[in-house]
């Protein structure tokens, strides 16, 4: 475990580790996590082979423990060093009976507790008993204490996001402004579109209309510079033949 933790935290202080994940690395105690990590905020130990909670250091703001598919049985009271946890899981353990878990009681923002797969699961009104016994949970094995399957928020929670909000703030901002993101990016196109290759004269017509318009123009004036050269010439034509008939001897 210690090797795992050394590599978990890539060089960091231990007071800069946030969340520390340390499933699958086989030990049967906590072995290298000390009271070092007071920033420690999530820790997973699943499937580590952990016999019990001996060792386990202070850490005053973890809110989420994950210790399913161990075989701890007993002393839960080694958590209370950990008064901000709000999530806890201990599905897959050795937990028989109601007893075991009255040092959870003394969590006054546990939230959210899985115990399935312990043969605790099986005693009579399971579900009632911890309910009572942690007046602070809200969700017991993915149920609230009206059997509805519960929502888990923790993640949300624990890094600090709430999307949720931020979408109704989204809505409310678009409801009360005077005109939708979605006006504004048309608008945008629209004045985009109207650029330097379509500007409008002052006569409202755009630039390609202009330019056929001249294009009809100077070919009209073509034909008339062609029509007046072809009389100029043929007119000069004329002349020179009267000129010519004019110094021709009389017979």
């Amino acid at each position: 475990m210690e090797k795992r933790i050394a590599l978990e935290r890539r060089g960091r202080d231990p007071a800069q580790v946030i969340d520390l994940n340390l499933d699958n690395c086989r030990s049967p105690a906590i072995i290298g996590l000390t009271d070092e990590y007071v920033n420690l905020g999530s820790l997973s130990l699943i499937n580590v082979g952990l016999l019990s909670l001996k060792g386990f250091p202070k850490l005053p703001n973890l809110k989420r423990l994950e210790l399913s598919d161990n075989r701890i049985c007993q002393k839960l009271d080694r958590l209370n060093t950990s008064p901000k946890l709000t999530h806890l899981n201990l599905s897959g353990n050795k937990i028989s009976d109601i007893a075991t878990l009255e040092p959870l009681k003394e969590f006054k923002k546990l939230k959210n507790l899985d115990l399935f797969n312990n043969d605790v699961t099986n005693v009579d009104e399971y579900r009632s008993k911890v309910f009572n016994l942690i007046p602070s949970l809200k969700c017991l094995d993915g149920y609230d204490k009206h059997d509805r399957e519960a929502e888990d928020s923790e993640d949300d929670e624990l890094n600090g996001n709430n999307e949720s909000s931020e979408e109704d703030e989204d809505s409310d901002d678009e409801e009360e402004g005077d005109m939708p993101l979605r006006s504004l990016y048309n608008d945008k196109l629209e004045v985009e579109g109207s650029g330097s290759d379509f500007e409008v004269d002052e006569y409202g017509k755009n630039g390609s209309d202009c330019e056929e318009e001249d294009d009809e123009e100077w070919a009209e004036e073509e034909e008339e510079k062609e029509g007046e050269n072809q009389t100029a010439e043929s007119e000069s034509t004329r002349g020179k033949k009267r000129k010519h008939e004019d110094s021709e001897p009389n017979n």
